[in-house]
C-alpha cells in the first residue's frame, strides 16, 4: 500500500533487476536478485501491460507459456479465460483490439497459468469491472490454497483487507508498516482499515517498520 508516488511500483521494478539498486540488496529464495535463476519462479504483470499488438490472445497465451517454459493446454486456457470472465471469441482476435479489461484479464491469465511459484501483480485490478474484481480475488485465492504466493500492489484498502496475509505501507520512502491488516488496525486503535492507513501515513515522518520485527 502507499499513494501515488511513494515507490510501489520502483521497488517492484528493482525486486525484477529492471532498475538498479542505489543501497540495500534484495534475495529471493536466498539468491541476490540480480541472478536471472532468482527470478526464475516468478511471473510478473505490470501496471500499464500492453501486450504485443501484432499477437492475437491465444498466440499471447501461447508465447507467454513458453517464456514460462509451461506447455500450452487450450482447455486450461479456456477455463482460466472463462473463471475471469473474458470471452473464449477473445483467443482468436488481435489484442491490440482488446478494451481495457480485456486486456488486463489476458495478461492475469497469463500470470495465473504460468505456474510460477510468485506472482508479482503491479495495481491488478486496474481496468476491472466489480464482478471482474470479485472473479480476480476468487483466483488469488485459489491460488495462495494452492501453495503459489501473491505480492501486490494496490490503492484499494477493501481488496487488501479482504485477501491479503500481511501487508505494508510505504510512505516518504520508507516503511510505515509491516504486518497483518488486523495488527494495522489494533496498532491505531482504529475502527477500520482506512483509518489505520490514514493514521499510519500522517504519523511521525521519522516512524518506520522497525518495529515490526517479523518482517521478511
Amino acid at each position: 500500500m502507499g499513494g501515488n508516488g511513494a515507490g510501489k511500483t520502483t521497488l517492484l521494478r528493482c525486486l525484477l533487476d529492471f532498475i538498479a539498486l542505489h543501497a540495500g540488496d534484495i534475495e529471493l529464495w536466498g539468491q541476490p536478485h540480480a541472478r536471472a535463476a532468482a527470478r526464475a519462479r516468478l511471473a510478473f504483470l505490470p501496471e500499464r501491460f500492453t501486450p504485443p499488438y501484432y499477437l492475437r490472445g491465444e498466440e499471447f497465451l501461447r508465447y507467454m507459456m513458453a517464456l514460462h517454459g509451461q506447455p500450452y493446454d487450450r482447455g486450461r486456457a479456456h477455463a482460466m479465460l472463462a473463471a475471469l470472465e473474458l470471452p473464449e471469441e477473445a483467443l482468436s482476435r488481435a489484442v491490440r483490439a482488446y478494451s481495457k479489461g480485456m486486456t488486463q484479464k489476458i495478461g492475469l491469465a497469463a500470470c495465473f497459468l504460468s505456474g510460477k511459484a510468485l506472482l508479482l501483480l503491479d495495481e491488478p485490478t486496474s481496468g476491472l469491472d466489480p464482478k471482474a474484481r470479485a472473479l480476480f480475488k476468487s483466483q488469488v485465492r485459489q491460488a495462495v490454497a494452492a501453495g503459489r504466493a501473491v505480492l501486490m500492489t494496490s490503492h484499494a484498502l477493501a481488496d487488501v483487507e479482504q485477501m491479503c496475509q500481511r501487508m505494508a505501507v510505504l510512505h516518504g520512502g520508507r516503511l510505515r508498516f509491516v504486518g497483518t491488516p488486523a495488527d494495522l488496525m489494533a496498532r491505531f486503535a482504529a475502527s477500520s482499515l482506512e483509518e489505520a492507513y490514514l493514521a499510519c501515513i500522517d504519523g511521525d515522518p521519522h516512524a518506520s517498520a522497525a518495529g515490526n520485527r517479523d518482517r521478511e
